[in-house]
């Protein structure tokens, strides 16, 4: 099993740990900007949290393309 295969399997068992982890980063950079940045905060943790997909079982960034770039799940 190659480490990326390890970290999906871990993202995939643990994707509510991994989303309320980015929820608390988001929170986090948005206090020590002083909401300036608020939107652009949101729009990144909902990209990464979409990433994981159903159960952490996301595409790794491959925009819904399979391992031959056909688009489609």
């Amino acid at each position: 099993m190659g480490f990326m295969e390890k970290i999906k399997g871990l993202l995939g068992q643990h994707s509510d740990k991994v989303g309320q982890g980015l929820d608390k980063a988001g929170q986090a950079v948005d206090s020590k900007t002083g909401g300036k940045y608020s939107k652009h905060i949101k729009t990144g943790t909902d990209k990464a949290k979409e990433a994981l997909g159903d159960n952490g079982k996301g595409d790794g960034g491959r925009g819904g393309r399979d391992d031959d770039g056909n688009k489609g799940r």
